[in-house]
């Protein structure tokens, strides 16, 4: 269990706190690039570690991400007129470029000069494999875009989603890295069929081990599965709050957790195929929530499914047999338990075991990294070469170390990632 100076610090991220100060160090994905689909297209309003945004994409294509509210009166800029190269607030008509510097003031006299001292707050964005981000950090200090396989290969080859989760980010983490609980809230009773399923199945107390990496940590999760052989999941965690998910077959899978403040936090789901387009089938299967990914409500970023109506839960499906949960798709199983726990949970009254030591590690990990940046340590995992990793999903003979029987499985290759980008 964690004290509760201890859960303070890892769970909350607004302006000023170690934990929102240590992730406001690391390119942050905002958007959808979708949702800004065009220049001078309608403005969205984004929150972000407490902050509440506005991004819009310029007549030049160029995406802002500003404060929301304009310094003049303090009328929201999710309102204004999106043209000719600016954000021009609709109140008096005071106008921003993508850099927050205010290039036009229509209510002042043509030759004062107030508009050449008045700003906004405004963050750097870039535009890269579907995904705009955006980083809130000191601008000496920002580091490369992250490295990640969903965002290299083309668009055909690739699903994206993102939702609104109401609890703290790390608690959706910590779901993220914990691969005992696939055993009971993801198990399908009646698909046991390959290997691995059944020593999902049949296995349900995992050994785990957990090393510290350049980028994060890697973790194993070993069953025993048939003839000698063992079963291993090793999940892939990138700081400050991605998880790549071991694959069952070419479709692979990972997520982000990303603050909105310290009571919900985007969930992001990317799901890609490094060599194939993904099919219509499977596109639709996603947006209907039955993969990673949830449904929508039409023109939100809310679930059907959701704690208003319990997640749709289906009793008399539990209680069949057929699912042990109950309730429809992997994303939504996860929402439900993680959100059940509160807002933020509190872990000073929590009892861990075995099973959970990706978690144990993962939070000092996390806090390690706040409280070293207060003390001008560099943040880990910033370097885009060290997070040119893979999760895997592999039968082993009994003795032989993860780590050396899945390597090649682990690494992304040159290889890889430019046959991607040429396909």
């Amino acid at each position: 269990m964690l004290s509760a100076v201890e859960n303070k610090l890892l769970t909350e991220t607004g302006p000023n706190t170690p934990m929102g100060n240590l992730l406001r160090r690391y390119w942050i994905p905002a958007l959808l690039s979708e949702e800004l689909p065009a220049p001078d297209c309608p403005p969205v309003r984004v929150k972000l570690l407490g902050e509440k945004l506005v991004a819009f994409r310029d007549s030049n294509n160029n995406v802002g991400l500003l404060d929301e509210f304009c310094p003049h009166r303090r009328a929201s800029l999710f309102f204004g007129r999106n043209e000719e190269g600016g954000l021009r607030c609709v109140y008096h008509g005071w106008k921003f470029d993508t850099c927050g510097k205010c290039v036009d003031m229509p209510s002042e006299p043509p030759e004062s000069n107030f508009k050449n001292k008045v700003t906004i707050k405004s963050y750097p964005c870039r535009d890269v494999g579907g995904i705009i981000w955006a980083y809130m950090g000191p601008a000496e200090h920002m580091p490369e875009l992250p490295f990640l396989e969903w965002t290299l290969v083309p668009k055909s080859h690739r699903y994206f989603s993102k939702r609104i989760q109401e609890n703290n980010f790390f608690q959706s983490i910590e779901g993220g890295i914990d691969s005992s609980h696939i055993s009971f809230l993801h198990r399908n009773i009646q698909r046991s069929k390959t290997d691995a399923q059944k020593a999902l199945a049949n296995d349900r107390s995992p050994k785990f081990e957990v090393s510290k990496t350049d980028y994060g940590l890697l973790i194993g999760a070993k069953r025993k599965a048939v003839e000698q052989t063992v079963y291993w999941r090793i999940t892939q965690f990138l700081m400050p709050w991605y998880t790549m998910i071991p694959p069952f077959g070419p479709t692979r899978g990972g997520h982000a957790w990303v603050p909105m403040d310290d009571e919900h936090c985007w969930h992001w789901s990317f799901s890609w195929n490094p060599l194939d387009p993904l099919t219509e089938e499977e596109v639709r299967e996603m947006r209907a929530g039955n993969d990673l990914h949830a449904e929508l409500i039409p023109g939100t970023f809310r679930t059907v499914q959701n704690k208003e109506n319990n997640y749709l839960i289906d009793w008399e499906l539990q209680a069949s047999g057929k699912a042990f949960s109950g309730i429809k798709g992997i994303g939504m199983q996860d929402a439900a338990v993680q959100e059940s726990s509160g807002a933020i949970t509190d872990r000073t009254t929590e009892r861990l075991g075995t099973s959970d030591a990706a978690i144990i590690v993962a939070r000092r990990v996390m806090i390690n990294a706040a409280k070293g940046l207060e003390n001008g340590e560099t943040p880990p995992g910033l370097d885009p070469e060290k997070q040119k990793v893979r999760a895997a999903s592999i039968m082993l003979p009994e003795g032989i170390a993860f780590q050396d029987g899945a390597k090649e499985l682990m690494m992304l290759t040159e290889q890889d990632y430019v046959t991607s980008q040429n396909d």
